[in-house]
């Protein structure tokens, strides 16, 4: 019987693909993506912040090139960047060979919009031919018109439709190596769309709610949308779609993962929203450990708790905890023993030294296992 089962997700199987180096699809890890907001044109604009964003953890990076310049700047973006890199294509069909020439992992297309057959087949063969994927894109808000008379709407069918229309463009040009999006910026129509999609067919698919909103009200609602779908273990990779910074968007996405432990990353912090029992400030306290940890990428939990009503439970399901006490002094705890204490002045800076000292004897011990590894292989 698997451990706590309740937490076990059933994952739905679907055909293994690349963009660039990185696995979307099959058995591999749910990634992470996220779409620059500079103009393209500006390389160096863009690739400083795909930087941030790789800090940030994320696996892949769309960026829009409507322009002939923008696609000239690729090639340089895609040479000073560590991870692969989607172009967005819409309506231009020479864009996306450009992109493909210039480097792109993934073409971002809606082949109904590319234009007619022989202009689909063009950019296919500039994909296959560069070694790039493809993304069909489907999205609520710019439906076919021929489904919007059909359907009267945008419901779930008409996305489905769509969407496997337009798969079966590539498949008759003998080219699976894509994913499917079905985007809305209505929770209920784009989960609705993607579990009949999910059913319909093997393909992997690139899950999102569509113009969610701000920071607040987009994080709200794209934990309702994704975590649904992935708890139901439906979706390869996930761009989370906010009215804020790209790296906001990486860091949301893999909060969600990491609440459904599907991916761990960085520092999961437990805390308590605080009372008047707290020993300390708490949500001042977590405000600055989450800012000075953002760097940490190892897969390290951290609980704060303000008071020993739920302190001492919390701490023993994670690495490093800390409990709030009397008269300015609290307990400090490791893998969920009781170790010691400190004082509310020193905390922040103490917690900072625990977690980054874990995370530096992590790394030395996955370096080491890694050279034993090598050594042995070598040895056969």
């Amino acid at each position: 019987m698997a451990y706590r089962p309740y937490q076990q997700i059933a994952r739905r199987k679907s055909r293994l693909i690349h963009v660039g180096k990185v696995p979307v699809g099959g058995d591999s890890p749910i990634t992470v993506q996220t779409m620059t907001n500079t103009p393209t044109e500006d390389a160096k604009a863009t690739i400083e912040q795909i930087r941030r964003c790789e800090l940030a953890g994320v696996d892949i990076v769309r960026v829009s090139v409507p322009t002939e310049e923008g696609t000239a700047a690729l090639k340089e973006i895609v040479r000073e960047v560590n991870v692969p890199i989607v172009a967005d294509i819409h309506f231009h069909y020479r864009r996306a060979i450009e992109a493909a020439e210039a480097g792109a992992a993934c073409l971002r297309i809606n082949p109904g919009n590319i234009g007619s057959k022989d202009r689909v087949k063009e950019v296919v063969k500039a994909a296959r031919d560069h070694g790039c994927s493809i993304r069909i894109g489907v999205n609520a808000g710019s439906l076919e018109k021929h489904l919007l008379e059909k359907y009267g709407e945008p419901n779930p069918e008409a996305l489905v439709e769509s969407a496997l229309w337009h798969a079966d463009h590539l498949l008759q040009e003998g080219f699976d190596n894509f994913k499917i999006s079905v985007k809305a910026s209505d929770v209920f129509l784009a989960v609705a769309a993607y579990q009949q999609l999910a059913e319909a067919c093997d393909h992997p698919l690139h899950i999102g709610i569509t113009e969610a909103g701000g920071r607040r009200a987009g994080t709200v609602k794209s934990a309702i949308g994704l975590g649904s779908l992935l708890w139901a273990g439906i979706g390869d990779t996930v761009r989370v779609s906010l009215s804020a910074e790209p790296e906001e968007e990486v860091s949301v996405g893999w909060e969600l993962l990491k609440s459904l432990h599907i991916r761990h990353r960085g520092v999961k912090v437990i805390s308590c929203p605080s009372c008047a029992r707290q020993g300390f400030d708490v949500i001042r306290t977590v405000e600055k450990l989450e800012d000075r940890l953002a760097h940490i990428d190892q897969p390290i939990s951290l609980s704060i708790i303000g008071c020993v009503v739920n302190g001492p439970g919390e701490a023993l399901m994670t690495d490093i905890g800390l409990t709030g006490g009397g008269a300015g002094t609290h307990m400090v705890y490791g893998m969920g023993k009781t170790s010691h204490t400190v004082k509310t002045e020193e905390m922040v800076e103490h917690i900072v030294s625990l977690v980054e000292a874990r995370a530096e004897a992590m790394k030395a011990a996955k370096a080491a296992e890694v050279a034993a590894a090598a050594e042995a292989q070598a040895a056969e």
